[in-house]
């Protein structure tokens, strides 16, 4: 568990948890969900000093549930918003295999290695606690963030970035970045369905991987109710946002209108990725149909020969059965010539027959 103590532009880690609030700036408490567990009563107990009030016990089992889809809830002490990250798990990113054989093996990889956990947040007045999974980097990414940008003369550098105002600005942030991680997840996304499109309309080949096709859909049904549930909790995000209580100090106000420009961009990226994910399920459901209409007409070609050389020989079946009867007084039966005149009629018929569907096209195509 770490701690840390934002005021102004001072950003500092605490060894332990104060007996009060330092008198400017706000708190941040990020705990892995392991630590939250073990000292949720320290932290009640700090709690009830600085605020006056507790974790509802409640909210206190939603930022222990692991399963937990991402949601909003409020009361009058404090905010509290469950938000499931979206980020590749360790190694997938770099797993992708350009080989063919590999490929597979690695598209199987990516799509269950999409981790999903929940990350909860309890927003109070000045302070911020932050529920993270164990191996989370969002809260050492923004520990070594914020420390940089709070050192002496880097000021310059970073231009308009500054620390976060207050617990809500950090937790948006937060959210942004997590949602903004998807984007490294695209591309991956993106290759391994192209792959998976390039083996369906693979010239003389049987695509076999039916399971790993549906296991990719069955991973983007469940990004997209992710996503789904993200912008929900969001929304509500917003709307008690907007019920807050107005400030009469113009600094208050503007930091509120910072607040709310944030939310709606982030409900702006969810709405990206959550278009991305439909693109790509649309993308794998068109493959499907075109694989199977692809072996439609491949099967109609195969039968469309068949046909016409069927139609071909029937002909010369029928030429061949005919002088197969066991008469004696069939014509050219005992001319010398007679086999030779009928194999020639039957060369002319076959060849005719066979230019004739050709240039209907049914023996090939013209370029």
């Amino acid at each position: 568990m770490r701690l840390f103590h934002v005021s102004g532009e001072q950003f500092t880690e605490l060894a332990a948890l104060p007996e009060a609030l330092p008198p400017s700036g706000y708190l941040w408490i990020g705990a892995a969900r392991r630590e939250f567990e073990v000292n949720v009563g320290l932290l009640q107990g700090r709690l009830a000093q600085w605020t006056g009030g507790t974790l509802v016990d409640l909210h206190v089992s939603d930022l222990l549930n692991n399963q937990l889809p991402s949601h909003f809830d409020t009361t009058s002490g404090y905010d509290l918003l469950v938000f499931r990250r979206l980020a590749a798990g360790a190694g997938t990113a770099g797993s992708f295999v350009d080989d063919t054989q590999g490929t597979l093996a690695s598209a199987r990889t990516a799509l269950q290695a999409i981790d999903t956990s929940p990350v909860g947040f309890a927003v109070f007045d000045r302070v911020l606690l932050t529920v993270h999974p164990t191996d989370c980097q969002v809260r050492d990414h923004f520990a070594t963030r914020l420390a940089q940008q709070a050192q002496p003369g880097e000021a310059a550098a970073r231009g308009a970035a500054r620390l976060p105002s207050s617990p809500a600005d950090l937790m948006l942030r937060m959210v942004n970045h997590m949602v903004d991680s998807y984007l490294e997840l695209r591309r991956l996304l993106t290759r391994q369905f192209a792959h998976l499109q390039n083996e369906l309309f693979r010239p003389g080949g049987a695509f076999r991987n039916w399971q790993l096709l549906l296991e990719s859909r069955n991973a983007l049904h469940l990004l997209e109710d992710t996503c789904e549930d993200q912008r929900s909790a969001l929304a509500e995000w917003v709307d008690a946002l907007e019920e807050w209580p107005d400030e009469s100090d113009p600094a208050a106000r503007r930091e509120r209108e910072l607040l709310r420009l944030r939310s709606r961009d982030i409900i702006e990226h969810t709405e990206r990725v959550l278009t991305h994910v439909r693109r790509l399920e649309s993308a794998a459901e068109t493959a499907v149909q075109m694989h199977f209409a692809a072996q439609s007409h491949r099967t109609n070609n195969i039968m469309r020969t068949l046909t016409v050389l069927t139609a071909i020989f029937l002909p010369l079946n029928l030429v061949t059965g005919f002088f197969g009867m066991n008469f004696e007084g069939l014509p050219l039966i005992h001319s010398p010539t007679g086999f030779w005149i009928v194999f020639c009629v039957m060369l002319a018929l076959g060849v005719g027959l066979s230019v004739f569907f050709w240039r209907k096209n049914y023996l090939g195509s013209r370029h």
